[in-house]
């Protein structure tokens, strides 16, 4: 009779050990999907700072690449008029010459 209450109580024992057991490898389940959860969430935080660090930079890039261009086209452009305004000058006397020698000549 002894003998048969120690294996049921064995029994017993083995059955809450299992339960708990289990209870655990659920527990320590449930713990790694959160940290996954977690590091999955750091993660895609960082990428989208990344990202957004990655487009500041370029806007910036872009926006002093851009003051660059305007800076050299203005140049340019007034290279262009001293270019233009001398040569006018130089054109408008031979043009004035031309047309009062010709209609000097025409009665």
């Amino acid at each position: 009779m002894e003998l048969i209450k120690r294996i049921k109580q064995a029994e017993q024992q083995a059955q809450e050990i299992i339960e708990q057991a289990k209870a655990e490898a659920a527990r320590q389940a449930e713990e790694a999907r959160q940290r996954r959860r977690q590091l999955k969430d750091v993660a895609e935080q960082q990428r989208k700072k990344t990202t957004a660090e990655a487009v500041a930079q370029a806007e910036a890039q872009a926006h002093q690449e851009v003051g660059k261009l305007k800076t050299r086209a203005q140049k340019q452009r007034q290279e262009l008029h001293k270019k233009v305004d001398s040569k006018m000058a130089g054109a408008v006397t031979k043009v004035t010459s031309y047309l009062g020698a010709h209609f000097a000549e025409s009665p």
